[in-house]
């Protein structure tokens, strides 16, 4: 397998050594590294990297200017190492101007602690620059008809995430008959900030999951960063539950959500599983499927990641699948079909 090129931007020398020594160990190739954004952008013109990964507040041009720069390339794709405390809301900035993921720096000093999220930061770096071109399986699974009408639509996502979210959520709408529960893999720190980016940007509202918050038509609630979102009744409303078990590889979980969902509403539960690396949500999909629900995946023509999807699909659930500009269009058709 071909070694992801990748470039290291940051203005500290001991972060951009300690993220190039993660990711050689890793079996990644370091290119180069740069000190700033004035500097990055001439290394991408003269190395022409894979992916870089990106820190935002430097001097200067920031990670936010080289985003912009580069809004017309089609490549390099760009992971943000950030601080939460700090670059939440440059973060969310960021992932609108085309950043694909976040990795979540331990401490905003530089110093050795820098070293914890180099298997993190590897296995993004590795996941979203496929070795060969994604592809939709071979054999077509046949998609389940739609019996009923979904009162509930669940949708799961990972490395991509917040750019098919801010899309698909932009053009739902308003008056969509079904509530809407997310989870994305994201760090902790970032969801309330994402919560209002894809608000402002939707006709639904958008909020961050709290404790006992209501699941309504209208509504879109997604899980908070490090608590799985689960669905409960309370009288004759869906609401949140928030809790930190079980313990999962993500927390939120994609399967933790669906399996709740699963257990509600049965066959009037559609499940979405988005661009995204691993197979969370699987045992969820799992569960929907035998309690007579939908699924839906997003194609490989449009992931970042086929990852979370793909499972779905070769697990043959009898699961629908769309490129991303076309998943609202099947929403909206599983939520009004009688």
């Amino acid at each position: 397998m071909t070694k992801p090129r990748v470039l290291v931007v940051d203005d500290s020398a001991f972060a951009r050594t300690a993220l190039t020594r993660v990711l050689r160990a890793g079996g990644v190739e370091v290119v180069g590294t740069a000190r700033d954004g004035d500097d990055a952008l001439e290394q991408i013109a003269s190395l022409d990297p894979d992916l870089i990964t990106l820190d935002l507040t430097m001097p200067g041009r920031d990670g936010l200017d080289v985003l912009r720069a580069l809004a017309a390339r089609p490549r390099p794709r760009v992971i943000v190492v950030s601080v939460s405390s700090i670059d939440s809301a440059a973060a969310i900035e960021a992932l609108a101007l085309g950043a694909i993921d976040l990795v979540s720096k331990p401490s905003a000093l530089a110093t050795d602690r820098l070293y914890e999220l180099g298997t993190e930061l590897v296995e993004k770096v590795l996941a979203a620059v496929p070795s060969a071109p994604r592809v939709e399986p071979p054999v077509p699974v046949p998609a389940r008809a739609v019996a009923g009408r979904a009162e509930l639509v669940l949708v799961g996502t990972s490395t991509g995430g917040p750019q098919a979210l801010t899309r698909l959520l932009s053009v739902l709408p308003a008056n969509l008959a079904a509530p809407v529960a997310i989870v994305l893999h994201i760090p902790v720190g970032y969801t309330e900030a994402l919560a209002r980016r894809l608000d402002e940007g939707s006709p639904l509202e958008v909020v961050e999951a709290s404790p006992g918050i209501e699941l309504r038509p209208g509504r879109v609630v997604l899980a908070r960063a490090g608590q799985h979102l689960k669905l409960a009744r309370d009288g004759g409303r869906i609401v949140g539950r928030l809790d930190a078990l079980p313990i999962r590889p993500h927390t939120p979980s994609v399967d933790e959500l669906f399996l709740s969902g699963a257990e509600l509403l049965g066959p009037r539960v559609l499940g979405v599983v988005l661009t995204g690396m691993g197979d969370d949500g699987l045992i969820g999909a799992r569960a929907i499927a035998a309690g007579g629900g939908s699924l839906l995946t997003e194609s490989a023509t449009s992931c970042i990641v086929y990852g979370m999807p793909r499972v779905v699909v070769e697990a043959n659930l009898g699961a629908s699948s769309a490129p991303l500009d076309q998943l609202h269009h099947e929403i909206i058709r599983h939520v009004t079909s009688r």
